[in-house]
C-alpha cells in the first residue's frame, strides 16, 4: 500500500450537521420552490412530506404520462360524504402514500370539517422506522391546507 492510499484511508468526511446516524438510513436530497424562500434545499423528512403534498395537489388524470397519478378528492369535494365515498377516499389516499417507497400509510381517517374534507393519516417513514400523524384539509374554497 502506498503512502497516498494510506492517507485516503485516514480521511473522514463528516455528514450534514444535525443528521442523526440511524443505521441503514439514507439522506434524501431535493428542492422545492413552493415556500418562496431562497433556501430551496430539502432533506429527508421534509423532502418526503413535500413530495407527498405535491402528489395530493395533482388531480387524477392531469399527469399526461400517468393518468392514474394524483388524487380523486378534488373531483368529489362537493359530494355528500357517505360511507362508500369515505372508503373510496381512504383507498385513494393509501394508494398515493404507498406509491412512495419511503413511506407507508398505517391508518387513514376521513371526516368532514367546516367547508371540506379532512384526512388524518398515520405514516411510517421506512428508512428511519419513525411514525408521524399528518392532517390534510381539502377546502372547497382554498384548496389543500396543510
Amino acid at each position: 500500500m502506498t503512502a497516498s492510499q494510506r492517507l485516503y484511508e485516514k480521511i473522514v468526511v463528516p455528514g450534514p450537521a444535525g443528521r442523526s446516524n440511524v443505521p441503514g438510513a439514507k439522506t434524501y436530497k431535493g428542492f422545492s420552490t413552493v415556500s418562496g424562500s431562497k433556501n430551496v434545499g430539502l432533506y429527508d423528512f421534509n423532502l418526503i412530506k413535500q413530495d407527498l403534498l405535491n402528489h395530493f395537489h395533482i388531480r387524477q388524470g392531469e399527469k399526461l404520462s400517468d393518468p392514474t397519478f394524483g388524487t380523486i378528492i378534488w373531483d368529489i369535494l362537493f359530494e355528500p360524504l357517505t360511507d362508500d365515498l369515505k372508503a373510496v377516499i381512504i383507498k385513494n389516499v393509501e394508494d398515493i402514500v404507498n406509491h412512495d417507497p419511503r413511506i407507508i400509510a398505517n391508518n387513514v381517517t376521513v371526516t368532514t370539517y367546516e367547508s371540506g374534507i379532512q384526512i388524518e393519516c398515520e405514516l411510517t417513514y421506512l428508512p428511519y422506522n419513525i411514525q408521524e400523524a399528518l392532517t390534510f384539509r381539502f377546502d372547497q374554497a382554498n384548496g389543500l391546507l396543510g
